[in-house]
């Protein structure tokens, strides 16, 4: 059975709620949703992850493994309702006073193996910021610490999901599919996370639309899972022509 998660932004208790709410109403294809941990905004992903488990029980929030002290518990371990965490190294903060360690991804990872061995986790792939053989080589180090599975950075180009499939063939991925509508978010994935966009890529609702439902029955075929990051647009406007017919 392949999955289907949404990311869901964690602004505040009462807009995340009310997202959870109407990913349940217009997109019930959705299984699981997954929240990043955003600096910006004060509630943490794993407490959102707990406020919004009475409407999606499957929750995987993102940690930050910049953020966590030597000695400081683990996030969400103690949260008897969890089961999965995706667990990304971090960017740096812009607010100096917040504190950051040097831990590795591999490193926060094999402390969850060890110290919340009920929790699965996962790690991040990326195919843009970097030598494919060294995120390759980063991947080989995050499954020996104990990664289950990956979460990618959106792709946007069958080309570049078609290359990325046969170099993790065989593994647990969640595909990430993130619509891109307008000059800005395209200026946006192209200087923050290097996007090479494809020379026919349309920035507007409907292409990104046609994209995703490509993208996804692809993935599916494969046996893969997605995720869909629906950034800056309406979620019913964007997730309801997604449904499964």
């Amino acid at each position: 059975m392949t999955l289907t998660s949404v990311e869901l932004i964690p602004r505040d208790p009462e807009t995340l709620l009310r997202d959870a709410q109407e990913v349940s109403a217009v997109f019930p294809d959705a299984q699981m949703i997954n929240i990043p941990d955003l600096l910006r905004f004060p509630l943490r992903s794993w407490e959102a992850a707990a406020l919004i488990r009475p409407v999606f029980p499957r929750v995987v929030p993102h940690i930050r493994a910049i953020d966590i002290a030597p000695d400081a518990p683990l996030p969400g371990a103690e949260d008897e309702g969890l089961r999965e965490v995706l667990v990304v190294q971090g960017d740096p903060p812009s607010d100096l006073k917040h504190r950051t360690y040097p831990n590795t991804t591999e490193s926060i990872i094999t402390r969850y193996r060890r110290e919340a061995p009920h929790l699965t986790v996962y790690a991040a792939f990326d195919p843009y910021r970097r030598a494919p053989y060294q995120e390759m080589e980063a991947i080989a180090r995050k499954k020996d610490a104990g990664a289950a599975g990956l979460f990618t950075q959106p792709v946007f180009d069958m080309r570049m999901l078609d290359l990325c499939m046969n170099w993790l063939h065989g593994e647990n991925v969640f595909w990430g599919i993130s619509p891109v509508v307008g000059p800005k978010s395209r200026s946006y994935w192209e200087t923050t996370n290097h996007v090479i966009f494809p020379p026919d890529f349309e920035p507007t609702m409907e292409a990104n639309i046609a994209f995703a439902r490509q993208m996804m029955q692809a993935v599916a075929s494969a046996g893969g899972n997605t995720y869909l990051m629906p950034l800056r647009v309406n979620l019913a406007r964007y997730l309801t022509p997604l449904r499964k017919e």
